[in-house]
């Protein structure tokens, strides 16, 4: 039986997908897309499913995601999902399809939050207000 590991990131978010043949069943958190909530992530996580096709209708996928926001949960889901599609299928039309889209389908969104800096009330860039009269 074929399956395929792959995660995908956005933010603090980090989501894990596994792929392997079934009757279509897509979970997160062990909870149907059907039922996750909210609608805008919900509609976010889909998009690579609906770009796809029939492809998905004989995978199971089931991705486990943590930390990060909703939205940042809904991206990295997302990521993981069309990334596994294309390894799955190793099909390059698919890829094309995907890129022509959205490129954040494939190619993970690198920026992350600026660190905090000493002095600055724990803010990265904020400094401390001045008086000189």
């Amino acid at each position: 039986m074929k399956q395929v590991h792959i995660s995908g990131k956005r933010k603090r978010a980090i989501a894990r997908a596994t792929l392997k043949e079934g009757k279509g069943i897509v979970k997160i958190n062990r909870i149907a897309i059907e039922s996750y909530e909210p609608k805008l992530a919900r509609m976010k996580i889909m998009e690579p499913l609906i770009i796809s096709g029939e492809i998905p209708k004989k995978i199971d996928i089931s991705i486990n995601v943590h930390g990060g926001g909703v939205t940042s949960q809904a991206e990295a889901a997302r990521l993981a999902i069309a990334r596994g599609l294309i390894e799955y299928s190793k099909s390059k039309q698919l890829k094309d399809q995907f890129l022509e889209y959205d490129r954040h389908l494939l190619v993970a969104d690198t920026r992350r939050k600026e660190s905090a800096k000493p002095n600055r009330h724990g803010k990265a860039r904020s400094k401390t207000q001045k008086s000189y009269r």
